[in-house]
């Protein structure tokens, strides 16, 4: 009889232990993917600029005067505040994924405080992306209450760029959505 309990407690052991293992390489896998998303997506929108030609008609009399007129990543805070999130988050994922090797099962209160972080992350990566995306918009489609013109007609590989960057960041974050729902469901099956 207690051998028989010995091999069914071994086998319950061994069944947890594959399972940790592989919840392991699913949040590790998550991981990286979450830092190259992030990192692509910040030197997509680091990179992003434009110059353009545009007519200014300076006085009804008079002809346009053509004025070359730059488009750049750093002349919108939220553009700035999408890529400095970016890189947070990515840093972020780097220093977690070399957690998260070094302490395979390791201390309960340094999981915690990943956890933590991570909805920080997704937190962070949320409320820049929509601040990114709100600019992009008035950018794509102007606001005519307030007279502000449309510029994407004029920058239009600027905004593809932007836009590029938003839909990474915005994949990025669901990774670190999907870490926090693992990490959930799994303190929730730890407690039963």
């Amino acid at each position: 009889m207690e051998s028989q309990n010995n091999t069914k407690m071994s086998g319950n052991d061994g069944k947890k232990q594959f399972m940790s293992r592989k919840v392991s390489n699913c949040d590790l896998i998550l991981r990286v993917l979450a830092l190259l998303l992030t990192l692509v997506s910040a030197i997509v929108l680091g990179v992003d600029r434009q110059t353009k030609v545009v007519p200014v008609q300076i006085a009804p009399n008079l002809p346009p005067v053509n004025v070359a007129a730059q488009a750049k990543w750093h002349y919108l805070s939220a553009f700035v505040y999408s890529f400095v999130s970016n890189i947070i988050a990515c840093s972020y994922a780097a220093i977690s994924i070399l957690i998260a090797m070094g302490t395979r099962n390791g201390k309960k209160g340094l999981a915690a405080i990943i956890i933590l972080v991570d909805l920080i992350m997704v937190a962070l990566l949320f409320s820049s992306n929509g601040a990114a995306l709100a600019i992009g918009l008035m950018g794509y489609k102007g606001n005519s209450h307030v007279q502000w013109n449309k510029v994407c007609n004029v920058f239009d590989k600027f905004c593809d760029q932007v836009a590029v960057s938003i839909v990474l960041s915005l994949l990025g974050s669901i990774a670190f959505v999907f870490l926090v729902a693992m990490a959930a469901i799994s303190l929730h099956k730890r407690c039963k």
